[in-house]
């Protein structure tokens, strides 16, 4: 079918899968519209959980609003192309699979040019025209603002127009003046997250995995940086191990740190980790010292001092 259209995620998070026919029957709430992101997550116990991941069947997720880029239709599946996740599997964005009945196209889009409400909370009610709430949005949800009032942001949203709370949220100019945050800013977002448990492929306030923490709280900051862990540890700053400051990016490879790199984390300062590390956990702070990661660390990046902070 034609190629290269631009569409919106309509949905608080669209899960982006391997292939067109990688859901389960257990997925069937994560794949509708609207979805319901809770009660799939609360199905999932721990093996149809760990088979997102050893069964390569979710590469990542988009949230409310964000563009993806349609390559080709199948079933009612269609594959995109994610423009806001830099990775080296496509120069275009990352890549994947989303129901087609998770994206619209709303040409009258202008994220880039309009203000730009930044969901600040964990996750905040999107309330209709009637002031009725509509949708939870996650966490760094980015909607253009389309008018000011004291007790209401009025944001335009995929479907038209609708309403958040201004305590729930931050106003920027435009999309290109968000704050660039320092190494202890990416920590404090992180921190408010301790105890959500771990999602394969999660990039929303309803589970991150551990290079989609990583890329979120750093795009809270200003940073957008590279989706995944092996890319994150080629871009930003290097950093060497002995001096690696909070909010620092740090790396972990099996074989000691000699093999293939599998996990990422934020350093939190005095020895310490905040991560989230695999199903069946949560995001977590812990000592370094006499784990398995302090033998594994491997390597450090920094992206908040980028622009000479």
């Amino acid at each position: 079918m034609a190629i290269q259209q631009k569409w919106l995620v309509s949905v608080p998070a669209a899960t982006l899968w391997t292939s067109s026919d990688s859901s389960r029957e257990i997925d069937l709430e994560a794949i509708t519209n609207p979805v319901h992101l809770d009660s799939w997550l609360e199905k999932l116990t721990y093996e149809p959980r760990l088979e997102l991941c050893n069964g390569n069947l979710v590469q990542s997720q988009v949230l409310y609003g964000e563009e993806v880029i349609v390559l080709e239709e199948k079933d009612g599946w269609v594959h995109v192309v994610v423009p806001s996740q830099p990775s080296s599997k496509d120069g275009r964005g990352y890549p994947g699979w989303v129901p087609k009945a998770q994206l619209t196209k709303n040409e009258d889009w202008k994220l880039d040019s309009r203000k730009a409400a930044v969901i600040q909370k964990k996750k905040a009610a999107l309330y209709s025209n009637d002031r009725e709430p509509e949708l939870v949005l996650s966490y760094q949800t980015i909607l253009p603002v389309l008018k000011e009032e004291a007790e209401w942001i009025q944001v335009q949203t995929p479907g038209g127009a609708g309403y958040l709370k201004p305590e729930d949220v931050q106003v920027y100019e435009t999309i290109g003046t968000i704050r660039k945050g320092s190494g202890k800013d990416i920590i404090d977002a992180g921190e408010q997250f301790i105890g959500l448990p771990y999602l394969w492929g999660g990039m929303s306030s309803f589970g991150y995995d551990c290079s989609g923490f990583s890329y979120s709280m750093c795009k809270a900051n200003g940073f957008i940086i590279p989706r995944d862990a092996h890319d994150q540890a080629e871009a930003g700053d290097p950093v060497e191990l002995d001096a690696i400051e909070p909010g620092d990016l740090l790396f972990f490879a099996y074989e000691e740190g000699k093999g293939k790199l599998h996990h990422v984390g934020i350093y939190y300062g005095d020895g310490k980790l905040l991560h989230s590390p695999n199903t069946g956990k949560t995001i977590e702070i812990i000592d370094l010292k006499d784990t398995i990661y302090e033998k594994e660390l491997c390597a450090a990046r920094r992206y908040w001092q980028e622009t000479g902070e």
